[in-house]
């Protein structure tokens, strides 16, 4: 059974979204959503969510690159990503899923760098949603092959 999946890269200004889906396993940019106020974007999200009709989310996590250490407090980003997470799953009441995301940013510009060099893309705008494909990717192929 295949599912919609849409995933977020969650930024401080902007939110990258992706969708895909577990049929086909391959993630695409769906999205930048700008986070101008309190609410996170979700009243954009809100409209994703209506048009995509998901039946699963992913959330990119910034682990910290050293074991957990019970006296260090969390860094903003993770903590930003964790709520984030905690309020999609509250708001849709949809499964919401955690990937690491570190270095997402990295292989989301040589990703469209290669784009570019191929002839398949011309922007040279904010690149979060490509970063959010690159996590739901990620989530993608870490399904077991019988899904």
């Amino acid at each position: 059974m295949s599912e919609t999946v849409l995933a977020f890269d969650v930024g401080a200004r902007r939110i990258g979204v992706a969708v895909g889906n577990t049929l086909l396993r391959q993630a695409r940019p769906a999205a930048i959503v700008n986070v101008g106020d309190r609410d996170e974007g979700l009243g954009a999200i809100d409209k994703l969510v209506r048009e995509w009709q998901p039946e699963r989310l992913v959330v990119g996590i910034p682990l910290p690159l050293e074991p957990p250490d019970a006296t260090k407090k969390p860094s903003p980003a993770f903590a930003r990503c964790e709520r984030f997470a905690t309020r999609l799953g509250q708001h849709f009441k949809l499964p919401v899923e955690r990937v690491d995301e570190r270095y997402s940013s990295i292989d989301a510009d040589q990703l469209h760098r290669d784009r570019r060099q191929a002839g398949l893309s011309r922007r040279a705008k904010a690149l979060d949603d490509v970063a959010a494909e690159v996590i739901l990717q990620r989530w993608f192929d870490a399904l077991p092959s019988t899904l």
